[in-house]
């Protein structure tokens, strides 16, 4: 077959890319067309995404995508366009279709204790999990619109349309307005039982269904871009697809795996440690766990918890001073200490501190451990906490899961880490399968082709994952 040329718009936490896929009819081969960078934006005494940023940053990508595809031989023309994000996070827009106010980031204090003042004031915590299946987190969409009920409730009022971010996005492309369920599974609005927003929770905070875009699936074509973006990106009226919205269901999505009898672990500024299922699971055990039920891909469920991940590296990172600048040569001091503590990464002192070395001082000072002294030091306490995490969450995986885990199967940039992927695989005491580290924009392709009739399972793109990618197995060693 003639190659097909796909748009994988890839947007993490304050950094996103622009990838352009090829598809043989067996392997897809990526390209970085674009990098970008659009950091929290601090305005009066809140945290918030700069939204018009991000869109600039897309069609300056789009545009950027023409001039490639005119430079290759017989011209080619892109299929499809689709955009995964991170979750929770929602836009509003006026009826007009212009911004009605700047998204709040997940990361802004304002939810700080929301889900205590909820479920003490609205309804009650087990109730809410019976309805939802997800893991209590301050920042869920749930927590941040009672917030803002609270406090701006004018801004509720105002807006026509409230979108999850990739779906306010691929408004701004096309007019089309979704909502995109495995990104609004984020939320702990949507009902896993029903497949809908819940209708008693959303008059719990005030607001009509109609407020939100209709209920659609990956896969789904939402709409072209609109006209006048036809025209100045030079890609024309091309379709903009709604892939696993949320970027995780989109790296799950593309897991190299053979077979079912496998852990995921999407590793990145987040660890999101679970396993793929057909149906929720809720129950006494999974809400005293605090497991969350996302949406997958052909309807299935992603029963995981989110950790803590490499953002505790990050932000020492940034603190280091004596220290390589290179990430790689960073990461392998690890081998240079040989302190023992260990922290929890989901102690609420970790989410969002002025110091994180400080943070990591005074918990191993609370709890009676050796503090850390170089970079080192810190290094190795954050691989072993995390890599004991991970242990630790599989564990309760297996109690709770049908699924029989026999590898874990390592996503995202922090599978490139050689020495966390040794120390959980010691910790497991399973082999660690690590890769692809591109997972997320591979799995947002795999939905496109889906879309286009490339491909049409989950099977089938499992096996074009296993085609086009490469891992590294770490094998358990035996411990001292």
């Amino acid at each position: 077959m003639n190659k097909t040329f796909h748009l994988a718009i890839d947007l993490g936490a304050t950094s996103g890319r622009t990838i352009l896929a090829s598809f043989d009819g067996k392997k897809v081969d990526m390209q970085e067309i674009a990098r970008y960078n659009y950091p929290m934006m601090p305005l009066g005494s809140h945290q918030y995404w700069n939204l018009p940023l991000i869109y600039e940053h897309i069609v300056d990508s789009m545009k950027k995508c023409a001039e490639t595809l005119a430079q290759m031989p017989g011209t080619p023309r892109l299929t499809t366009i689709g955009i995964d994000t991170w979750g929770c996070d929602v836009a509003y827009f006026y009826k007009d279709g212009s911004i009605a106010g700047l998204p709040y980031c997940y990361r802004d204090p304002h939810t700080v204790g929301a889900v205590d003042r909820f479920c003490t004031e609205t309804m009650p915590k087990e109730e809410v999990y019976e309805r939802t299946g997800i893991q209590f987190m301050d920042f869920n969409t749930l927590f941040q619109l009672d917030t803002i009920r609270r406090h701006n409730p004018e801004l509720l009022e105002a807006a026509d349309k409230i979108l999850f971010i990739p779906d306010a996005l691929s408004y701004m492309l096309t007019g089309k307005a979704i909502c995109e369920r495995t990104v609004a599974s984020t939320s702990q609005m949507l009902n896993p039982n029903t497949g809908d927003l819940d209708e008693v929770l959303l008059a719990k905070i005030g607001l009509p269904r109609s407020k939100f875009g209709p209920m659609t699936e990956p896969g789904t074509e939402i709409g072209t871009l609109l006209p006048r973006l036809a025209e100045l990106t030079g890609l024309g009226e091309v379709p903009v697809v709604a892939v696993a919205g949320h970027d995780t269901a989109s790296a799950v999505a593309a897991v190299p795996s053979p077979d079912s009898a496998f852990a995921y672990l999407s590793c990145g500024t987040w660890s999101l440690l679970g396993i793929e299922n057909d149906g929720p699971i809720i129950s006494g055990k999974s809400l005293e766990y605090n497991f969350t039920n996302e949406g997958g891909v052909d309807g299935t469920i992603r029963f995981l918890k989110n950790i803590c991940g490499l953002w505790l590296f990050e932000r020492c990172r940034a603190e280091f001073k004596d220290a390589p600048k290179d990430v790689a040569a960073l990461a392998a001091l690890c081998l240079e200490s040989d302190i023992e503590s260990i922290i929890n990464p989901d102690d609420p002192s970790f989410a969002n501190p002025e110091s994180m070395t400080k943070a990591i001082d005074d918990y191993c000072a609370t709890t009676s451990q050796r503090r850390p002294e170089a970079p080192a030091d810190y290094i190795r306490i954050i691989y072993r906490s995390l890599a004991h995490r991970y242990g630790e969450i599989t564990g309760w995986l297996r109690e709770l899961s049908p699924v029989e885990i026999k590898r874990l199967h390592v996503i995202g940039g922090g599978s490139r880490n050689h020495h966390l992927m040794q120390m959980a695989a010691d910790i497991l005491g399973i082999p660690v399968v690590a890769g692809p580290a591109e997972c997320t924009a591979l799995g947002n392709v795999l939905m496109q082709l889906r879309a286009a009739g490339s491909l049409s399972s989950l099977g089938e793109m499992r096996q074009v994952a296993v085609d086009s990618t490469e891992t590294i197995t770490f094998n358990p060693r035996t411990q001292n």
